[in-house]
């Protein structure tokens, strides 16, 4: 039988309360946001700690967090060590006073894990994606892989946040449409927030898996929480996140980041994308894994065959890297042209965007140190030497969870940050002023300073 959510959760009014999550209507609730994000941020502290940085009057506090106490959102962690005077009590964030779920996939594989408010993995689960079926056997994999998590994990719905869902290729992040993928060719005009959202009746918020997992590196792994980082995933597509002032770059269609599609040689193969020598077409796992085919087939031999026990139709371009890592040399004359091709299409991202920390898919690992060392190597050679002077480069430390753990901070994120009170609508509805410039004259003349008739 399969999982259904209570009926209380599709109702209208308690979906759009979930969904937005970023504003407020009273003092009230903007003050216990801020007091959450507060310990969040700086916690285990104490009421008073509290104060000193959010100079909200004593009494406010201690009546909220009294609240947020009954309602478990908070927990005591023990007192403070002061010598003199009373022994302050120390608060913490229940990080598992809800729940949310982070769901991630790509053309492999589909993983989703239930997430406490930290966030760290309660549960995990990973399967192979079904590509065979089109956009509705997609959609309905995923739609089974939450409800068997659900199931699973034994978690109330109701303790349930949000989904946050990263998926390949580009994503409308404001409406949670995916709008095109270069390696899931039917992936293309899918409202998935939307059918999340009417299948469970609870927020979800879908991010291209490149940014999410930029996101979670940052904030979890090897960018140690840098302001300006770049992240280059790697598979049988090749993207980045790029995250510039804290921010995550998006670019005006969406498109930001799409470093697997930028021009590295002329007259390279052609791309999926329909442009031809993109850095995807020639550098990504397929790429390798056909180097690596045609040097076989024109009489050249690889110790890598041993790693497959002889079996050419078990070769993969991840046999390229592992081979590399052992000292095969035709692995490692394939794995030095991979890094040779990474390398100069970071020195143009490096140059472009002169991030603080390079963070490479930690899937690259496989070929070792060497392959990281010559990836910095043609970055510091062909950017600006300002831009590289104190750059660092480094694998990514989340291994396998990246995913899950990004697409599971999107909301996590949005549910500790600190919102905006009645906020103008323009804030609200990101799409109105483009509305009100095609549908009524009035707004037009006044978003152009004048009155109708002038």
């Amino acid at each position: 039988m399969s999982f259904r959510w209570p009926t209380a959760l599709l109702a209208r009014g308690e979906q759009k309360k979930r969904i937005r999550m970023n504003r407020v209507l009273t003092v009230r609730e903007k003050d216990k946001a801020v007091i959450m994000a507060t310990i969040r941020s700086f916690g285990p502290i104490s009421r008073v700690g509290i104060h000193n940085l959010t100079h909200l009057r004593p009494a406010t506090i201690s009546l909220l967090v009294k609240e947020l106490l009954a309602e478990a959102r908070l927990k005591v962690v023990g007192h403070a060590t002061n010598p003199t005077g009373r022994k302050q009590v120390m608060l913490s964030v229940n990080e598992e006073s809800s729940f949310v779920i982070g769901l991630d996939f790509d053309e492999e594989f589909v993983d989703i894990a239930l997430l406490d408010l930290h966030p760290k993995i309660k549960y995990m689960l990973r399967e192979p994606t079904n590509l065979s079926g089109g956009v509705e056997a997609l959609v309905e994999q995923l739609f089974a892989c939450v409800e068997r998590l659900i199931q699973t994990s034994r978690v109330s719905a109701n303790s349930i946040r949000g989904i946050g869902v990263g998926v390949p290729g580009l994503v409308n992040h404001r409406t949670g449409t995916v709008i095109m993928s270069s390696t899931i060719e039917f992936w293309k005009q899918v409202e998935l927030r939307e059918m999340f959202e009417q299948r469970f009746g609870i927020s979800t918020v879908v991010e291209n898996n490149s940014r999410t997992k930029a996101v979670a590196e940052r904030m979890l792994g090897a960018g140690e929480k840098a302001e300006d980082m770049v992240y280059a995933e790697y598979g049988r597509g090749i993207g980045s996140g790029i995250i510039i002032g804290g921010r995550t770059l998006q670019g005006h269609s969406y498109s930001g980041g799409e470093l697997g599609h930028t021009h590295i040689v002329e007259d390279g193969p052609a791309c999926k994308c329909g442009s031809f020598g993109c850095l995807e077409a020639i550098a990504s796992i397929n790429a390798l894994e056909g180097r690596l085919r045609k040097a076989l087939a024109d009489g050249g031999y690889s110790h890598c065959l041993e790693l497959v026990d002889r079996d050419e139709s078990k070769l993969t371009g991840w046999t390229v890297l592992e081979g590399a890592r052992m000292g095969d040399k035709l692995c490692v004359a394939i794995v030095e042209e991979l890094g040779r091709y990474l390398g100069l299409a970071l020195a143009n991202v490096v140059n472009l965007f002169n991030p603080a920390v390079v963070v490479l898919d930690s899937r690259l690992e496989i070929a070792g140190q060497p392959l990281l060392d010559q990836i910095a190597r043609v970055v510091r050679l062909q950017a600006l030497s300002r831009a590289t002077e104190e750059l660092v480069f480094r694998f990514g430390r989340l291994g396998s969870s990246v995913g899950v753990l990004g697409a599971g901070l999107l909301i996590t994120e949005a549910l500790f940050e600190i919102p905006l009170l009645k906020p103008p609508r323009f804030l609200v509805e990101r799409d109105i002023a483009p509305r009100l410039r095609s549908e009524h004259p009035a707004g037009r003349a006044a978003l152009h300073g004048s009155s109708p008739g002038v």
